[in-house]
C-alpha cells in the first residue's frame, strides 16, 4: 500500500450513493427547504431593497433566475450611477 495514495474501497462498501448526490444541503421531499437569511443590511436602503429582491430566486424555477439576477443587478448598477453622479 502507498501511504501517500492508501487503498479506498471499492464496490461501493459503506457508501451510500443517494447521499452523495443529494449531500446535506438538499431539500427533503415533504420538508420545506431552509432558506439562508438575507444579506445584512448596507447601510443604504435602496441597495438593501434591491438586495432583497434576490429572495425571489428560493421559490423561483430555474428558468426565473436570470430575470431576477437582472432586475437586481440594474437597480445596482442604477444606484452605482446615481453616486457617481453625486460625487462629481
Amino acid at each position: 500500500m502507498d501511504e501517500e495514495y492508501p487503498v479506498q474501497a471499492t464496490g461501493g462498501e459503506g457508501q451510500n450513493p443517494g447521499t452523495e448526490r443529494t449531500g446535506p444541503g438538499a431539500p427533503v421531499p415533504g420538508q420545506e427547504p431552509r432558506l439562508a437569511p438575507g444579506p445584512p443590511p448596507t447601510g443604504d436602503d435602496r441597495v438593501d431593497t434591491a438586495l432583497a429582491g434576490l429572495s425571489r430566486l428560493a421559490g423561483a424555477p430555474v428558468e426565473e433566475h436570470v430575470a431576477v439576477l437582472e432586475e437586481a443587478h440594474g437597480r445596482l448598477r442604477d444606484i452605482l450611477g446615481e453616486v457617481n453622479e453625486g460625487a462629481s
